[in-house]
């Protein structure tokens, strides 16, 4: 039981001791002298005097000094000492991203420093970081210091990218390069690249003598490239040299030149940046048959690439997009083992009710395929089947990566002709194959003609993953 009061006031004239108190008189005096917590089972105590010194006394244990069992059941004033992982560990806060010269600057100091510039471009570059952090605006910096916003987002964005090029793979030596007040202009353009890529044309620039507008042309060329796989004279450039990135660049402008004229300059500076023999082989056959065409002279036009991209659309889908689509397709998916009986047995639909979404097919079926509602896809969709192939390489062009694919085809037209792309048995699976090829085969008939290809989400659509970002 708890019993907590408090004594009364002192009085001013002498206190007399009864002789005699009675068990109230007992309780009360106690009351007024003892100012700790008894629980039950604590036993006894002299009158006058907290029990135990004091300390709080647990159930069940000895009221005595020397109470048995460990620690007489009494709780310690201060807590156990808990294992050395978990002990406090105070607050840290992180380390300055400014340079050690700079971190003991008050900010009308570190004003000043922008204002005149004082030291190399990149050790000054964190204190507009710093300032924002303070709660400045591009606008009262530029007021302070008299650097435009422009400039404050290149000083920041180009100190990021030279941290970036610090590695075992860049010599130091080519890093003072980029040290003279030109040097943010350089390294803005290669913001969109990757580390690796970086590296590379870092030093392609540095090479040249690349100014600024000649590094922004090269960083795009280099971002694009990948994303060109499968056109024309691709596979001839290396991917990881930046000059052939260039090179198939300027290939590329060649052939939208109108005059045939103008085609052999730029061939003539894609020509002077190449770097591999198979890509200064294929640009010279191109340069080559630029200056004949331009002098009247007929030209045997080369035979068709067996790894060009065919015609029909080849899609990669994106994450979220079946969900947002307005209208979904519900089609028969058959894998490439079945063969092409299953392809004719594969259900059509029969009926289609648009406004309450109801498919009616004229069977049941145990594997679907659910697509937006792709015009392509919409035509033929009646008789539209999908076909699962395991490893995207089997088909008759280039493809970028191992991963599985969906074909989607038309059961309603299976006579070949020279530009299709059409759906068949050999050796007992299903295949992908080009109409000229078929034609030269002796075959005019297929189980379908393919209409899309349908490639699965991907985060990263040009071959870079996310830790290679800086």
């Amino acid at each position: 039981m708890l019993s907590l009061s408090h004594p009364h006031p002192a009085s001013t004239g002498p206190r007399h001791r009864k002789p005699l108190a009675t068990t109230h008189h007992r309780r009360r005096r106690c009351a007024f002298t003892i100012a700790a917590l008894i629980l039950p089972g604590g036993g006894g105590t002299p009158r006058g005097s907290p029990p135990n010194g004091g300390k709080l006394i647990l159930p069940g244990s000895s009221g005595g000094g020397g109470g048995g069992g460990r620690g007489g059941g009494l709780l310690p004033r201060t807590p156990p000492p808990t294992a050395p992982a978990q002990l406090y560990q105070p607050f840290h806060p992180p380390i300055s991203p400014l340079p050690t010269n700079f971190r003991n600057l008050d900010l009308t100091e570190r004003l000043a420093v922008l204002r005149d510039r004082m030291g190399r471009w990149y050790e000054y570059a964190p204190l507009v970081s710093s300032l924002f952090r303070e709660g400045f605006t591009p606008a009262s910096i530029e007021e302070a210091t008299g650097m435009s916003g422009v400039e404050q987002n290149r000083l920041i964005v180009a100190s990021q990218v030279r941290d970036s090029l610090i590695s075992d793979d860049f010599p130091e030596d080519l890093l003072h390069h980029f040290d003279s007040y030109g040097g943010p202009d350089l390294l803005y353009e290669l913001r969109f690249l990757n580390a690796r890529q970086r590296l590379k044309a870092a030093k392609h620039a540095i090479a040249r003598n690349l100014e600024a507008k000649g590094v922004r042309e090269l960083a795009r060329a280099m971002k694009d490239f990948p994303q060109r796989r499968g056109d024309e004279g691709w596979d001839a450039f290396d991917r990881h040299s930046a000059g052939d990135c260039l090179a198939y660049a300027r290939f590329r402008l060649s052939r939208e030149a109108i005059a045939k004229e103008n085609r052999i300059p730029v061939l003539e500076r894609s020509l002077d940046v190449v770097e591999t023999e198979s890509a200064r082989a294929r640009v010279e056959l191109e340069l080559e048959r630029a200056i004949k065409k331009a002098a009247g002279e007929e030209v045997e036009e080369p035979e068709e690439d067996v790894n060009a991209r065919p015609a029909v659309p080849v899609v990669r889908l994106m994450y979220g997009e079946i969900s947002e689509a307005s209208i979904v397709l519900l089609l028969p998916v058959v894998k490439e083992t079945d063969g092409v009986e299953a392809v004719d047995l594969a259900p059509r639909r029969s009926k289609t009710d648009a406004d309450l979404g109801i498919v009616e097919v004229d069977k049941g079926w145990v594997r679907w395929a659910v697509l937006p509602g792709w015009a392509p896809v919409m035509a033929v969709a009646d008789e539209a089947v999908v076909i699962e192939l395991a490893d995207g390489r089997v088909l008759p062009w280039r493809s970028a990566d191992k991963e599985r694919v969906l074909v989607v085809a038309s059961r309603k037209r299976k006579e070949v002709v020279d530009e299709g792309i059409y759906v068949l048995e050999k050796g007992g699976k299903l295949v992908v194959e080009r109409g000229n090829k078929l034609l030269e085969e002796g075959i005019s008939q297929a189980a379908a003609e393919v209409v899309t290809v349908v490639r699965p989400p991907k985060d990263e659509q040009d071959i870079i993953s996310g830790e290679e970002w800086d």
